[in-house]
């Protein structure tokens, strides 16, 4: 399975820049947050297959829901045998729709823990912000959820999907890491997984 993993910024490879056949051989689309309607409205049409996504903290702004598109914020989803679950926001730092606390995010996946349980645990997790102290910074804006790290510790998954932390606010901030058996993606700009 090809995957295109996107997140933070329309890349100007698959929009600006676009021509016939550039997204092509992809079977799925996973947008991590902060993406404008219309991009993610385009990619879905251009590459013909399906797309999820979840919020990022700047997502607020959305007017309407892309169309041909599948959120699977605190959901459970199933595509050709890879099983995915996703969650939406980054820490709070201001008032904003998709920001949580800590305290809030756990209770995000607590909801969806009996899917998980029923489906004995998931492929792929997609979330806008990183895991605390994988791709994260200290600051509250960019720190990163404790309780992903305990999520993937407990079910290992083989890929670990976000955004949030810009590639191009560093020299040194990795497109991908490892965290235990899992492989940690930023999909900053946008990211070819093959499975």
């Amino acid at each position: 399975m090809r995957i295109l993993a996107v997140s933070d910024v329309e890349s100007e490879y698959f929009y600006d820049f676009y021509s016939p056949g550039k997204l092509d051989g992809f079977d799925l689309i996973i947008a991590c947050g902060d993406l404008s309607v219309s991009y993610l409205e385009f990619l879905v049409t251009m590459a013909g297959c399906p797309l999820l996504y979840v919020h990022g903290n700047h997502d607020d702004k959305f007017k309407r829901a892309p169309e041909g598109c599948i959120c699977i914020d605190e959901s459970y989803f199933e595509y050709n045998g890879i099983r995915i679950i996703g969650f939406s926001g980054s820490h709070r730092y201001k008032k904003g729709k998709y920001m949580y606390t800590e305290k809030q995010m756990r209770r995000k996946i607590m909801r969806i823990f009996p899917k998980i349980i029923k489906h004995k645990g998931f492929d792929i997790l997609v979330t806008h912000a990183p895991a605390r102290h994988v791709n994260d910074n200290d600051t509250l804006s960019h720190r990163g959820f404790e309780c992903f790290n305990r999520l993937i510790k407990r079910y290992r998954p083989k890929y670990f999907l976000h955004g949030h932390i810009h590639r191009n606010y560093g020299a040194f901030i990795p497109q991908k890491t490892q965290f235990g058996s899992t492989t940690v993606i930023n999909a900053f700009n946008y990211c070819i997984i093959e499975i």
